[in-house]
């Protein structure tokens, strides 16, 4: 990651990207441990946009490496609150990633037939390819945060019924050990907790009724979950100290402030392809000369 103007090195960059890792076996309390309204030094918003064109840039770069090596693939996953801004994070990130290399998938309550399987099977059928990039606008995770509000969701049913504490340790154990073989078989994995403040989630449901272009964003269900906000709270912090592992770590980015989100969001992707490092395949020699026969051919047309 090159130097953004003197606003912040590339080890500040990583500095940045390390203050949101949760450090595997950590409990995590969000309300005690990460400030939601978090913004980096020497930021605003206007000098983030300045900050994130060279950010941007670089991963357009590495996605381009990334998709022509086609010997990794990477997973990101997002999980926040109700209006914490998911889907304009993604927007805004997969404006420095080439859409041919990309998928945005986002689950919504399971239907028949993914009832009728186990909690991850409508995850595993859309994994991304090797040189491809999917990202998961909420993902398996509502099988251990939702359902742990609202019980009467588990599925399957027969679960409902069982030692809840033990049903949430055994799920746990499945994420983990299924994305530990993701990692092995070459999925990278980001796993991104958007951190919004009740405040600041009252504020954007009031923008969202009050502005005609955003009515379409809110639904009374909305306020009925805001009811259960600590609920939540227990939920994401429980999920996070029992699934943020070596292999796939979870990152707690502040979401007060949306340019604070996409930018720092942007850098945990840059910082993960950085990670990687994909490298252009290399021809052999036969291929090279082979290569320069067709110019010779061409140019002789």
């Amino acid at each position: 990651m090159t130097e953004t103007q003197g606003l912040l090195t590339k080890d500040e960059w990583r500095a940045v990207v390390q203050q949101c890792q949760v450090e595997p076996g950590r409990k995590v309390d969000l309300d005690a441990d990460f400030n939601p309204a978090l913004m980096p030094k020497h930021f605003d918003k206007i000098s983030s946009q300045q900050a994130h064109e060279p950010v941007l840039a670089e991963m357009t770069e590495l996605q381009d490496r990334f998709y022509a090596a086609n010997s990794n693939a990477m997973l990101i996953v997002f999980q926040a609150t109700d209006a914490a801004g998911k889907d304009g994070t993604i927007k805004h990130v997969m404006s420095g990633l080439n859409p041919e290399g990309v998928e945005v998938h986002s689950f919504k309550a399971p239907s028949v037939e993914e009832r009728a399987h186990d909690f991850l099977w409508r995850h595993q059928l859309v994994l991304p390819e090797l040189g491809r990039i999917a990202i998961f606008n909420r993902s398996h995770y509502e099988n251990v945060l939702v359902t742990q509000v609202h019980p009467e969701l588990i599925w399957p049913p027969a679960d409902r019924i069982k030692d809840l504490d033990a049903l949430w340790k055994r799920r746990y154990h499945a994420i983990n050990e299924w994305e530990r073989h993701l990692v092995d078989s070459g999925t990278q994995i980001v796993k991104i907790f958007l951190n919004l403040s009740k405040d600041v989630q009252r504020k954007r449901f009031i923008e969202r009724i009050d502005e005609p272009e955003k009515n379409w964003k809110f639904s009374p269900a909305d306020l009925h979950e805001r009811e259960f906000w600590d609920a939540y709270r227990k939920s994401f912090s429980a999920m996070v100290s029992n699934t943020s592992t070596k292999w796939a770590p979870w990152y707690i980015v502040p979401a007060d402030h949306k340019w604070v989100t996409r930018l720092i969001t942007s850098a945990i992707v840059l910082h993960t392809l950085e990670q990687i490092d994909p490298q252009y395949p290399k021809v052999d020699e036969q291929t090279l000369k082979d290569l320069q026969v067709a110019r010779t051919h061409l140019e002789a047309e």
